[in-house]
């Protein structure tokens, strides 16, 4: 993931003329003090849309223009390709850099765990995943046979018809909260969605009465957390976790987490690059966004003494400490990925026996809303705290303050968009007495 003091770098490379190009490399290698004397490698991948070969071409060309390396790994989904970037960056001792070795890695530390689960009225395990018309699907298909024994999946929306992402997706199903296009629901059945490249998922199921239930980035934290903390009590270990989410999390999930499973919870600003950072500095930090995108990340110093307890400890915590061993190798620590994330939580709900709406049933969220308003100059707001507070224009949180106060289990914000003249409006309270008029005048 790219450090966040080179996003600078990145755009005045995008913003630069051709003829300023070269300039502007040596620039950015005298700052960083980098040796171009080192030979650079460059891993390359690409998905299923038409423009995507001529882009990847685009980029070997360049790459070999300039005396570099490459490995073009063709198709592969995103999380994929921050898996293969991993695997090379630590020397292989996170994995085999090969499709394959990703495949084998996930599918064996998916069966390990699954057999381990005792049989609860769902002993044939079966899922219904919304693949987005993206790469998804391809590279689920490619993988499916090497985990089948422990869960069967079926594909909509794979790619052979329809459009990327339209009408379908983690995106879609969560702000539309209804199902995908081309997906029957049966009553109770376990569904989710991809987005188009792989790196969100979305739970979710249709009730007795038809009714739609979403499970989202923050009940997948919520299984996840719970669970590693059920097998470090278990195991006896007192490791320093910690949950990472952002200003739109429902207030609901913060609570069940801090008060019920006794996680501690932090905020960061809005952007998967803020969470994966913050997540870094705990030994086991977890990070989802409410869209879904999220995994968890473990300290090299936790891995290495969860797999000396896997091999020392005896009985019950043996066991626990083996379950522990697989889940650290079941998610990708690269990146948020769906594919990793699925079979994670899949593996979860097998070992705890717990039905979908068992876990949508560990908390209710709070009744929120989520909307954008058109603004002449996004900049005038400026905020703290993570985004939960209005620094500028003068007066506006104080305004928020007292709104917030006539509502129980209320809170709200605002926040300018990163990217388009909106500013972004967040609001949840016990109830939803009223719909909103006009958030801003």
């Amino acid at each position: 993931m790219l450090a966040p003091s080179w996003e600078e770098h990145a755009t005045c490379l995008a913003n630069a003329e051709e003829q300023d190009m070269q300039r502007v490399l040596i620039d950015i290698s005298e700052k960083e003090a980098v040796n171009l004397q080192q030979d650079a490698f460059v891993v390359i991948g690409r998905d299923t849309r038409p423009s995507s070969e001529k882009l990847s071409q685009s980029v070997i060309d360049g790459v070999t223009v300039l005396g570099g390396q490459f490995h073009d790994y063709g198709l592969l989904t995103t999380p994929q390709l921050h898996y293969m970037v991993y695997c090379r960056n630590t020397g292989g001792r996170y994995g085999k850099a090969t499709i394959e070795g990703y495949y084998q890695k996930l599918s064996k530390a998916f069966v390990e765990l699954t057999k381990q689960a005792s049989c609860s009225g769902d002993e044939y395990r079966s899922l219904k995943v919304d693949c987005a018309n993206g790469i998804g699907a391809l590279k689920l298909r490619e993988m499916e046979h090497y985990f089948s024994q422990g869960l069967s999946v079926q594909l909509f929306n794979d790619g052979s018809k329809g459009k990327l992402n339209h009408l379908c997706g983690a995106d879609f199903v969560k702000s539309h909260q209804k199902p995908p296009q081309g997906m029957e629901i049966k009553s109770n059945e376990r569904c989710c969605s991809f987005d188009g490249d792989a790196d969100r998922i979305v739970y979710y199921y249709h009730d007795a009465d038809g009714h739609f239930h979403l499970i989202d980035g923050d009940k997948i934290a919520t299984l996840i957390s719970s669970f590693l903390k059920e097998l470090l009590v278990e195991i006896g270990e007192s490791l320093n976790i910690g949950v990472v989410q952002t200003a739109y999390a429902n207030g609901s999930s913060t609570r069940y987490l801090e008060e019920v499973m006794k996680v501690p919870v932090y905020c960061t600003k809005t952007g998967v690059k803020h969470l994966h950072h913050k997540a870094q500095e705990f030994d086991i930090g977890v990070y989802f966004e409410a869209n879904g995108h999220g995994t968890a990340l473990f300290s090299t110093a936790v891995e290495m003494k969860i797999k000396q307890s896997a091999e020392q400890l005896e009985d019950k915590k043996r066991k626990a400490a083996k379950m522990l061993e697989n889940i650290i190798d079941l998610f990708n620590q690269a990146a948020g990925d769906a594919i990793s994330d699925m079979l994670v939580i899949e593996a979860i709900l097998a070992l705890k026996g717990l039905t979908v709406q068992q876990w949508d049933a560990l908390y209710t969220d709070l009744p929120n809303r989520q909307l954008k308003v058109q603004v002449a100059d996004r900049r005038v707001i400026s905020t703290t705290d993570a985004e939960r507070q209005a620094v500028t224009p003068p007066g506006l949180q104080e305004a928020i303050n007292d709104l917030v106060k006539k509502y129980k289990l209320s809170r709200a914000f605002v926040r300018p968009s990163g990217t388009e003249d909106v500013v972004r409006v967040y609001a949840e309270a016990d109830s939803q007495v009223r719909k909103c008029r006009s958030p801003c005048t």
